[in-house]
Protein backbone atom coordinates (compact mmCIF):
# COMPACT_ATOMS: atom_id res chain seq x y z
CA UNK A 1 0.00 0.00 0.00
CA UNK A 2 1.19 3.49 -0.94
CA UNK A 3 2.40 4.87 2.04
CA UNK A 4 0.33 8.17 2.03
CA UNK A 5 -2.77 6.13 1.33
CA UNK A 6 -1.74 3.87 4.18
CA UNK A 7 -1.44 7.42 6.50
CA UNK A 8 -4.72 8.27 5.26
CA UNK A 9 -6.36 5.24 6.18
CA UNK A 10 -5.14 5.37 9.63
CA UNK A 11 -6.45 9.17 9.83
CA UNK A 12 -10.30 8.09 8.26
CA UNK A 13 -9.94 4.93 11.05
CA UNK A 14 -9.19 7.32 13.34
CA UNK A 15 -12.13 9.92 12.60
CA UNK A 16 -14.66 7.05 12.05
CA UNK A 17 -13.87 5.56 15.31
CA UNK A 18 -13.88 8.26 17.40
CA UNK A 19 -17.53 9.16 15.48
CA UNK A 20 -18.75 5.81 16.34
CA UNK A 21 -18.21 6.13 20.12
CA UNK A 22 -20.27 9.06 19.88
CA UNK A 23 -22.60 7.74 18.02
CA UNK A 24 -22.92 4.61 20.11
CA UNK A 25 -23.32 6.61 23.34
CA UNK A 26 -26.28 9.06 22.15
CA UNK A 27 -27.83 5.54 20.61
CA UNK A 28 -27.91 3.54 23.78
CA UNK A 29 -28.95 6.53 26.23
CA UNK A 30 -31.48 7.11 23.45
CA UNK A 31 -34.53 10.21 23.87
CA UNK A 32 -32.72 11.80 20.95
CA UNK A 33 -32.95 15.56 20.47
CA UNK A 34 -34.38 16.15 17.11
CA UNK A 35 -34.61 18.43 14.12
CA UNK A 36 -36.09 19.18 10.64
CA UNK A 37 -34.61 19.79 7.71
CA UNK A 38 -37.63 18.77 5.77
CA UNK A 39 -40.15 16.53 5.38
CA UNK A 40 -38.19 13.17 6.73
CA UNK A 41 -35.07 14.80 6.76
CA UNK A 42 -33.45 14.69 10.16
CA UNK A 43 -30.73 15.98 11.99
CA UNK A 44 -29.84 14.59 15.81
CA UNK A 45 -27.22 15.88 18.37
CA UNK A 46 -25.16 12.86 17.39
CA UNK A 47 -24.75 13.82 13.47
CA UNK A 48 -23.23 17.42 14.74
CA UNK A 49 -20.66 16.10 17.33
CA UNK A 50 -20.08 13.18 15.60
CA UNK A 51 -19.19 15.75 12.53
CA UNK A 52 -17.15 17.94 14.59
CA UNK A 53 -15.24 14.94 15.91
CA UNK A 54 -14.04 13.51 12.29
CA UNK A 55 -13.16 17.38 10.81
CA UNK A 56 -11.08 18.01 14.35
CA UNK A 57 -9.40 14.34 13.73
CA UNK A 58 -8.63 15.02 9.87
CA UNK A 59 -7.61 18.94 10.75
CA UNK A 60 -5.07 18.10 12.80
CA UNK A 61 -2.97 15.51 10.65
CA UNK A 62 -4.29 17.46 7.68
CA UNK A 63 -4.98 21.33 8.14
CA UNK A 64 -4.77 22.11 4.22
CA UNK A 65 -7.23 19.77 3.18
CA UNK A 66 -10.72 20.39 2.08
CA UNK A 67 -13.84 18.98 3.96
CA UNK A 68 -17.42 18.57 2.50
CA UNK A 69 -19.90 17.22 5.35
CA UNK A 70 -23.19 17.11 5.73
CA UNK A 71 -23.58 19.04 9.18
CA UNK A 72 -21.86 22.18 9.10
CA UNK A 73 -18.82 21.82 6.69
CA UNK A 74 -19.58 22.46 3.23
CA UNK A 75 -16.37 22.78 0.59
CA UNK A 76 -16.70 25.83 -1.50
CA UNK A 77 -15.50 23.74 -4.24
CA UNK A 78 -15.93 19.90 -4.76
CA UNK A 79 -12.60 20.26 -7.20
CA UNK A 80 -10.33 20.80 -4.52
CA UNK A 81 -7.25 18.42 -5.31
CA UNK A 82 -7.67 16.52 -1.33
CA UNK A 83 -10.96 16.64 -0.21
CA UNK A 84 -12.40 14.27 2.45
CA UNK A 85 -16.40 13.53 1.77
CA UNK A 86 -17.78 12.66 5.19
CA UNK A 87 -21.69 11.68 6.28
CA UNK A 88 -21.13 11.58 9.96
CA UNK A 89 -24.17 9.68 10.61
CA UNK A 90 -25.65 7.97 7.88
CA UNK A 91 -29.53 6.61 8.31
CA UNK A 92 -30.36 9.41 11.02
CA UNK A 93 -34.02 8.27 10.86
CA UNK A 94 -32.75 4.85 11.38
CA UNK A 95 -30.80 6.13 14.44
CA UNK A 96 -33.56 8.44 15.57
CA UNK A 97 -35.79 5.16 15.52
CA UNK A 98 -34.03 2.88 17.73
CA UNK A 99 -33.02 0.82 14.32
CA UNK A 100 -29.64 -0.21 14.06
CA UNK A 101 -29.04 0.63 10.59
CA UNK A 102 -26.92 3.56 10.08
CA UNK A 103 -23.19 4.29 9.69
CA UNK A 104 -20.90 6.40 9.60
CA UNK A 105 -18.99 7.57 6.42
CA UNK A 106 -16.13 9.07 4.95
CA UNK A 107 -14.03 8.89 2.06
CA UNK A 108 -10.60 10.57 0.72
CA UNK A 109 -10.47 12.46 -2.66
CA UNK A 110 -8.05 12.88 -4.37
CA UNK A 111 -8.46 15.14 -7.88
CA UNK A 112 -12.39 14.21 -7.84
CA UNK A 113 -11.44 10.10 -7.65
CA UNK A 114 -11.99 8.12 -3.94
CA UNK A 115 -9.22 6.54 -3.15
CA UNK A 116 -9.94 5.76 0.49
CA UNK A 117 -12.91 4.77 1.91
CA UNK A 118 -14.58 3.62 5.76
CA UNK A 119 -18.20 2.79 6.52
CA UNK A 120 -18.77 1.81 9.78
CA UNK A 121 -21.73 0.54 11.64
CA UNK A 122 -20.58 1.16 15.66
CA UNK A 123 -23.62 -0.71 16.87
CA UNK A 124 -22.73 -3.97 14.73
CA UNK A 125 -19.47 -3.08 14.78
CA UNK A 126 -19.02 -3.34 11.02
CA UNK A 127 -16.56 -2.38 9.39
CA UNK A 128 -16.01 -2.01 6.28
CA UNK A 129 -12.90 -0.42 3.94
CA UNK A 130 -10.77 0.06 0.89
CA UNK A 131 -8.56 1.66 -0.54
CA UNK A 132 -7.67 1.97 -4.42
CA UNK A 133 -5.93 -0.90 -6.02
CA UNK A 134 -6.27 -3.10 -2.76
CA UNK A 135 -9.44 -4.74 -2.65
CA UNK A 136 -12.51 -3.75 -0.38
CA UNK A 137 -13.28 -5.73 3.42
CA UNK A 138 -15.44 -6.45 6.22
CA UNK A 139 -13.89 -6.65 9.61
CA UNK A 140 -10.74 -7.11 7.88
CA UNK A 141 -11.85 -10.12 5.26
CA UNK A 142 -11.85 -9.34 1.51
CA UNK A 143 -15.72 -8.99 0.25
CA UNK A 144 -16.46 -9.24 -3.36
CA UNK A 145 -20.00 -8.70 -5.42
CA UNK A 146 -22.08 -11.40 -6.20
CA UNK A 147 -21.67 -13.16 -9.51
CA UNK A 148 -25.22 -13.55 -10.28
CA UNK A 149 -25.85 -12.81 -13.62
CA UNK A 150 -29.77 -11.76 -13.61
CA UNK A 151 -32.32 -9.66 -12.26
CA UNK A 152 -34.62 -12.75 -11.28
CA UNK A 153 -32.01 -14.24 -9.37
CA UNK A 154 -30.57 -11.19 -7.07
CA UNK A 155 -32.50 -9.25 -4.24
CA UNK A 156 -31.96 -5.19 -4.86
CA UNK A 157 -31.92 -2.41 -2.60
CA UNK A 158 -33.89 0.91 -3.26
CA UNK A 159 -33.79 4.60 -1.49
CA UNK A 160 -36.17 7.53 -1.32
CA UNK A 161 -35.18 11.12 -1.04
CA UNK A 162 -37.05 13.34 0.93
CA UNK A 163 -39.11 14.47 -1.72
CA UNK A 164 -42.42 13.54 -2.17
CA UNK A 165 -43.34 14.10 -5.62
CA UNK A 166 -41.31 13.26 -9.03
CA UNK A 167 -38.54 11.17 -7.49
CA UNK A 168 -40.63 9.60 -5.62
CA UNK A 169 -43.08 8.52 -8.29
CA UNK A 170 -40.19 7.42 -10.25
CA UNK A 171 -38.50 5.39 -7.82
CA UNK A 172 -41.40 3.38 -7.09
CA UNK A 173 -42.01 3.28 -11.10
CA UNK A 174 -38.51 1.76 -11.41
CA UNK A 175 -39.31 -0.52 -8.08
CA UNK A 176 -42.62 -1.75 -9.57
CA UNK A 177 -40.62 -2.85 -12.42
CA UNK A 178 -37.60 -4.67 -10.72
CA UNK A 179 -40.06 -6.61 -9.02
CA UNK A 180 -41.70 -7.55 -12.19
CA UNK A 181 -38.76 -8.74 -13.57
CA UNK A 182 -38.71 -11.52 -11.24
CA UNK A 183 -36.04 -10.50 -8.69
CA UNK A 184 -36.19 -12.06 -5.05
CA UNK A 185 -37.91 -8.88 -3.45
CA UNK A 186 -36.87 -5.10 -2.57
CA UNK A 187 -34.75 -4.31 0.54
CA UNK A 188 -35.27 -0.43 1.43
CA UNK A 189 -32.89 -0.29 4.74
CA UNK A 190 -32.52 3.33 5.16
CA UNK A 191 -29.02 3.86 5.00
CA UNK A 192 -27.30 4.85 1.19
CA UNK A 193 -23.86 3.82 2.62
CA UNK A 194 -24.30 0.51 3.94
CA UNK A 195 -27.01 0.04 0.85
CA UNK A 196 -23.62 0.11 -1.03
CA UNK A 197 -21.63 -1.87 1.19
CA UNK A 198 -24.27 -4.66 1.02
CA UNK A 199 -23.93 -4.14 -3.21
CA UNK A 200 -19.81 -4.51 -2.22
CA UNK A 201 -20.39 -7.80 0.04
CA UNK A 202 -22.60 -9.50 -2.53
CA UNK A 203 -25.67 -9.88 -0.20
CA UNK A 204 -27.48 -7.22 -2.61
CA UNK A 205 -27.31 -7.47 -6.37
CA UNK A 206 -27.89 -4.16 -7.23
CA UNK A 207 -28.77 -0.55 -5.46
CA UNK A 208 -30.29 2.29 -6.69
CA UNK A 209 -31.36 5.78 -5.99
CA UNK A 210 -32.36 8.42 -8.09
CA UNK A 211 -31.24 11.65 -5.67
CA UNK A 212 -28.36 11.12 -3.40
CA UNK A 213 -25.69 13.77 -1.80
CA UNK A 214 -22.05 13.04 -2.74
CA UNK A 215 -21.20 12.19 1.29
CA UNK A 216 -24.61 9.64 1.07
CA UNK A 217 -22.38 7.93 -1.50
CA UNK A 218 -18.63 8.83 -1.58
CA UNK A 219 -17.26 5.90 0.48
CA UNK A 220 -19.49 3.04 -0.71
CA UNK A 221 -18.72 3.72 -3.98
CA UNK A 222 -15.09 3.27 -4.09
CA UNK A 223 -15.77 -0.21 -1.67
CA UNK A 224 -18.14 -1.46 -4.64
CA UNK A 225 -15.81 -0.67 -7.01
CA UNK A 226 -12.78 -2.04 -5.21
CA UNK A 227 -15.03 -5.32 -4.88
CA UNK A 228 -15.57 -5.51 -8.36
CA UNK A 229 -18.93 -3.53 -8.62
CA UNK A 230 -19.87 -1.03 -10.71
CA UNK A 231 -21.04 2.20 -10.12
CA UNK A 232 -22.85 5.16 -12.51
CA UNK A 233 -25.63 7.18 -12.24
CA UNK A 234 -29.07 6.07 -13.70
CA UNK A 235 -28.39 6.99 -17.03
CA UNK A 236 -25.16 4.76 -17.13
CA UNK A 237 -22.68 7.87 -16.56
CA UNK A 238 -19.73 7.97 -14.39
CA UNK A 239 -20.62 9.75 -10.85
CA UNK A 240 -19.14 12.97 -9.59
CA UNK A 241 -19.00 14.38 -6.16
CA UNK A 242 -22.06 16.61 -7.54
CA UNK A 243 -25.79 15.21 -5.83
CA UNK A 244 -26.69 13.01 -8.19
CA UNK A 245 -28.40 9.57 -9.66
CA UNK A 246 -26.48 6.09 -8.02
CA UNK A 247 -27.11 2.71 -9.31
CA UNK A 248 -24.35 0.13 -7.74
CA UNK A 249 -24.38 -3.37 -9.08
CA UNK A 250 -22.21 -6.72 -10.00
CA UNK A 251 -21.17 -6.25 -13.74
CA UNK A 252 -23.47 -8.61 -14.70
CA UNK A 253 -26.86 -7.00 -13.92
CA UNK A 254 -25.60 -3.56 -14.56
CA UNK A 255 -26.98 -3.11 -17.89
CA UNK A 256 -30.07 -4.52 -17.06
CA UNK A 257 -30.24 -1.97 -13.60
CA UNK A 258 -29.86 0.62 -16.30
CA UNK A 259 -32.41 -0.23 -18.76
CA UNK A 260 -34.54 -0.06 -16.03
CA UNK A 261 -33.65 3.53 -14.35
CA UNK A 262 -33.14 5.23 -17.51
CA UNK A 263 -36.38 4.28 -18.05
CA UNK A 264 -38.29 6.41 -15.28
CA UNK A 265 -35.38 8.60 -14.68
CA UNK A 266 -36.95 11.72 -13.57
CA UNK A 267 -35.35 14.79 -15.99
CA UNK A 268 -36.35 17.15 -13.02
CA UNK A 269 -33.66 15.63 -10.63
CA UNK A 270 -30.92 18.43 -10.93
CA UNK A 271 -27.39 16.78 -11.30
CA UNK A 272 -24.85 19.82 -10.64
CA UNK A 273 -26.15 20.61 -7.40
CA UNK A 274 -23.68 19.82 -4.30
CA UNK A 275 -26.26 20.33 -1.68
CA UNK A 276 -29.79 20.35 -1.66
Amino acid sequence: MDTVDSRILGVAAQAARAAGTIIARHFQAGAERLTSKGAGNLVTVADVEAERAIVAAIRHHFPDHGILAEEEHAATAVGIENLWVIDPLDGTNNFAHGLDQFAVSLAFVHRGIPRVAVVFNPVRNHWYSAVRGQGAFLNGKPIRVSEHERLDEILFGVGFYYDRGIIMEATLGATADLIRAGTHGVRRLGAAALDLCLVASGQLGTFFEFDLSPWDFAGGWLIVEEAGGRVTDALGQPLTLNRCSVVASNPQVHEAMLAITRSHYPQAVGTDRVRP
